[in-house]
């Protein structure tokens, strides 16, 4: 084993942890989603990269994310809160704001203030 090489059970950790992730759209709608790499995931749905909803209906910002112990936990979650009315959305959403699990802040755009 390389002295940059993780260790099985590291690896398997870092995969492990997963995020459930909202975020809000220009026109005031949510999108949900889930990953493993929630800055990289956020970025991406910034530059118009993420899912096809949210392409169309930039800028994006995180409204709230929380922390899931497996991929399997955050699909879950990320089902059960997609069921839910937009009224019960925002009002988590507003409560998650206090105490968010996660903070990601946009990126400068590169090609300066328009």
């Amino acid at each position: 084993m390389g002295a940059c090489s993780m260790t099985k059970k590291a690896r398997t950790q870092r995969l492990k942890i997963c995020w459930v992730y909202v975020l809000k759209c220009r026109d005031g709608s949510l999108y949900t989603g889930w990953t493993n790499d929630l800055e990289k995931r956020v970025r991406s749905h910034q530059a118009g990269k993420g899912g096809k909803y949210t392409r169309s209906r930039l800028p994006v910002r995180l409204a709230m994310a929380w922390k899931k112990k497996s991929p399997r936990e955050a699909r879950r979650e990320e089902v059960c809160f997609k069921q839910l009315t937009r009224e019960e959305k925002m009002k988590r959403v507003s409560a998650g704001k206090k105490n968010r699990s996660a903070r990601v802040r946009p990126r400068a755009d590169p090609a300066g203030p328009v």
